[in-house]
């Protein structure tokens, strides 16, 4: 399995910063209080000087999300959306172990991360333009299509995995009580996102291995190595 972006992609954004990260042994039962907490704190502490909005992570994803046709604040970013969330009612619904962490970290950083079950994408993963013959599983179960031109990620068999890039992810491949193997992404646009990517999947990693028994490999990609193959599941 591959995980790439289109070179279309890194053609209209050259600023962009993805990250990744693969890993097994995944289960359910983890306990992530602790970290949750601490990410959550350090979210808490960004957001007494500035609302999301004003974050440079956030601004550079509004700015992308204009470049693509869509009203930013109709259609947010998913660390924006978080963000959004915490701030109002001071904490996020539990879901998920796994899930909890990313969304502290996601939190923490302002930068949006993806999680996919592995077992659920056929082939390899792509992030590209949609042709609008790819179908989209929300969570609700309903099938949708998107637009064609917008910023999806597709596997090998025409199922995209999300919508508006970072907007919204698919019920198909979302994480279960079930999910043992996963793929990570986060993407990031601002001025600093490789220093701050690179620290993210650091951070991320490092919990990973403390409350799961994995060793999660990882990839910063750019332009010139834009794949990332993932060990065999």
């Amino acid at each position: 399995m591959v995980f790439q972006h289109s070179q279309e992609i890194w053609r209209d954004f050259p600023e962009l910063v993805p990250g990744v990260i693969a890993t097994d042994g995944i289960a359910s039962d983890a306990t992530v209080d602790e970290q949750v907490e601490t990410y959550s704190r350090l979210a808490y502490g960004r957001l007494t000087t500035a609302t999301e909005s004003e974050l440079p992570e956030i601004r550079a994803w509004r700015q992308t999300f204009s470049r693509m046709g869509l009203k930013p604040t109709q259609y947010r970013c998913a660390s924006e959306s978080l963000l959004r969330r915490f701030r109002k009612e001071g904490s996020l619904p539990r879901i998920h172990p796994l899930i909890d962490l990313c969304n502290a970290i996601s939190l923490a950083y302002a930068i949006p991360i993806a999680v996919f079950d592995r077992s659920r994408i056929h082939g390899s993963l792509e992030v590209r333009r949609a042709t609008g013959d790819e179908r989209y599983e929300t969570f609700a179960g309903d099938m949708e299509h998107p637009e064609q031109g917008e910023v999806i990620f597709a596997d090998d068999d025409g199922r995209a995995h999300a919508r508006r890039w970072t907007n919204r992810q698919s019920g198909a491949s979302a994480i279960r009580d079930s999910t043992r193997t996963v793929l990570i992404v986060t993407e990031a646009m601002h001025p600093t996102a490789a220093e701050d990517v690179q620290r993210l999947i650091a951070d991320l990693a490092t919990e990973l291995r403390v409350l799961w028994p994995t060793t999660p490999a990882t990839a910063l990609l750019t332009h010139e190595a834009p794949r990332f193959e993932l060990p065999a599941a």
